[in-house]
């Protein structure tokens, strides 16, 4: 068999592990020929390719990025909108062309929605989930999300230092514009004192509220994480909307920090490591079993797979009844 391998998307820790996953397990188990596609879907359409062989996989299992490149090329953006179908069918004359067997689609949710609609035009498809939000649909976890989380806890833990010596009020923003997976792990790993979700509506007067009355029990100090989708009622930065409200209505010197890109930058963790590496296996595994359309999966602490057209177009946030919520409240962590 011949596959094709691509990354979409926005760049996340664990892409190149997975690769490697797929790569290596094609090649070395199956004796299968594998191929990777550049720059996603964009290089799919322009035939911009390369044959990956065992060497070319070598050393890249703790590399941040990817080594295929990536973009947001959404190949049926055009066409739902206008009736255009050149993109979607120039895809599958060069996947035809190029003698793929199947095609395996690296990416969160757009890139899972496009692979959904991929293998309803007959071709092979097999998706591999990834997004440092944690967002997708029907797994429990995604790589990259332990990479960005650790991030972010590491400089939420930086910060209490300067709140404390300051007597500051410190607001971290966080990735996160549905989902508020980071904000929730990283802030409630670092300790946070308030965290804004974009799935819980907030009121800063509460949030001001309690950060005077953390105040007044002789707590000056303050953090306050912020995942970047929360609504504000002005058009600004949720960090800087908060920390704004936060020091003209307490009187509490208040700074903000956007962490932005660093959290999907850089090595993987070794959990994402392990888990792009199995979930590149296995997807390598549905393509021997030729079990395509599918997506491959984490439930609890095993690896299976389920339907793509059951993925596309749903996304997995965060609820009010998360166990790391309700054990937060129980210990005074404000949530809006």
């Amino acid at each position: 068999m011949k596959i094709g391998i691509l990354s979409s998307g926005g760049d996340c820790p664990g892409i190149n592990a997975t690769i490697r996953g797929v790569g290596k397990t094609a090649i070395m188990h199956y004796g299968m020929e594998v191929i990777g596609i550049h720059s996603g879907f964009k290089g799919l359409m322009e035939k911009d390719f390369q044959v990956l062989d065992e060497p070319s996989l070598s050393g890249i299992l703790n590399l941040g990025g990817t080594i295929l490149g990536t973009s947001r090329e959404k190949p049926f953006r055009k066409m739902l909108a206008k009736g255009d179908p050149e993109k979607p069918q120039v895809i599958k004359q060069n996947y035809e062309e190029l003698g793929l067997d199947c095609l395996v689609c690296i990416g969160g949710n757009g890139t899972q929605k496009t692979a959904n609609l991929l293998s309803k035009m007959g071709l092979n498809v097999v998706g591999v989930p990834k997004t440092i939000d944690n967002d997708v649909w029907g797994t429990d976890i995604t790589f990259g999300f332990d990479t960005a989380v650790n991030i972010a806890t590491e400089a939420i833990d930086r910060l209490h230092s300067t709140a404390s010596s300051h007597k500051r009020v410190m607001v971290v923003e966080v990735m996160g514009h549905h989902a508020g997976w980071i904000a929730l792990y990283a802030g409630m790993a670092g300790g946070a004192d308030v965290i804004l979700l974009p799935e819980i509506p907030y009121d800063m007067d509460r949030v001001c509220e309690a950060i005077q009355d953390r105040s007044r029990r002789g707590k000056p100090c303050s953090i306050v994480a912020v995942a970047e989708g929360i609504e504000t009622p002005v058009k600004s930065r949720p960090s800087d909307y908060v920390s704004e409200i936060i020091e003209s209505t307490t009187g509490l010197e208040t700074r903000n920090t956007v962490l932005g890109y660093t959290q999907r930058g850089g090595n993987p963790s070794p959990f994402d490591r392990n888990l792009a590496t199995r979930l590149g296996g296995y997807a390598t595994e549905l393509i021997a079993k030729k079990q395509f359309g599918r997506m491959v999966c984490v439930k609890g602490d095993k690896i299976s797979s389920m339907p793509l057209e059951d993925v596309a177009g749903k996304l997995k946030l965060v609820t009010p009844d998360h166990e790391l919520i309700k054990q937060g409240k129980r210990m005074g962590i404000l949530f809006g």
